[in-house]
């Protein structure tokens, strides 16, 4: 990990298209302004956890075997008919 200390308007840049800039800092909490082209995903590192983890577990979801399709069908025709 590459540790930088920065203050109020300094910037650093991620390779030539991203850059990050100190906006502010107040109250225990630093303000960032990203500059990045628009096929760069930004997301706070909690939010991108949660849609991991939401994408695992439909991923897992979907490779569950799928249930017999034909004896839904019987029971629904049953269902019917009676």
């Amino acid at each position: 990990m590459l540790i930088l200390t920065r203050k109020l308007n300094e910037e650093m840049k991620i390779g030539p298209d991203i850059t990050v800039k100190v906006l502010g800092i107040s109250e225990g909490q630093i303000k960032f302004g990203i500059t990045a082209p628009q096929d760069v995903e930004i997301f706070r590192g909690e939010i991108y956890d949660k849609v991991k983890q939401v994408t695992i577990e439909a991923s897992q979801k979907i490779s569950e075997k799928p249930k017999d399709v034909n004896k839904l069908k019987m029971n629904q025709i049953r269902k019917i008919s009676d």
